[in-house]
């Protein structure tokens, strides 16, 4: 398949933001990695989980303002052949956010979980890799949507095995090797308003 191919989005959905990156190298995917971080933690902070909203008394939203707005989550598609640099991107956005021990390859045991300790409040981020999966009821089998219905950030590595089960992404990460050169080329793509507000800030 394409590495830029959007089988991976469905239904079909409307690109609010795309931004295309050149890592010249690793150090180049770890600093991306690292700016990615700190644009999740940006967003996060700017917005607030369902359940600070949820404790908060209510209130009449100022002139012209939406009311408080929810931090849901973050679902991160990333698509590339074998060797694109996925794990890469994916292990240095850990470090950015402060995860210091091991970061497995969850090719395997399909999801490595990390909890986090951020200054916004505790971060619980889902790293999957579906590469093993042959067929998109797998997915729903293995019982994996409450992952992505608990306003975590889910990094998900081959999401194209899912089929349409995953729906519509935040972001696309779209990496392919660089032909002029011997690095990558990273194409992202927001699909949500959460996602777009992370790419600006990247």
């Amino acid at each position: 398949m394409p590495v830029n191919s959007d089988l991976a989005i469905q239904p079909p959905a409307n690109v609010l933001l795309e931004r295309t990156f050149a890592l010249a190298d690793e150090a180049a995917t770890h600093a991306f990695g690292e700016r990615f971080a700190r644009a999740i933690e940006s967003v996060r902070g700017a917005l607030q989980t369902p359940q600070q909203i949820a404790h908060q008394p209510a209130r009449q939203p100022a002139p012209g303002s939406e009311g408080n707005q929810a931090f849901h989550g973050l679902q991160v598609q990333l698509v590339g052949d074998l060797g694109a640099g996925k794990t890469t991107l994916v292990r240095a956005t850990l470090r950015g956010l402060g995860h210091a021990g091991r970061v497995r390859s969850p090719t395997y045991t399909l999801v490595e979980p990390y909890v986090l300790e951020r200054p916004a409040g505790e971060l619980a981020l889902y790293h999957f890799d579906l590469y093993r999966f042959t067929d998109p009821a797998e997915w729903a089998d293995a019982g994996f949507r409450e992952y992505f219905d608990s306003g975590a950030i889910c990094l998900v590595e081959w999401p194209q095995r899912a089929g349409r089960l995953l729906g519509v992404p935040d972001l696309i990460f779209a990496l392919d090797l660089d032909h002029e050169g011997e690095g990558r080329v990273l194409v992202a793509r927001a699909y949500s308003e959460s996602g777009k507000a992370c790419l600006e800030r990247c």
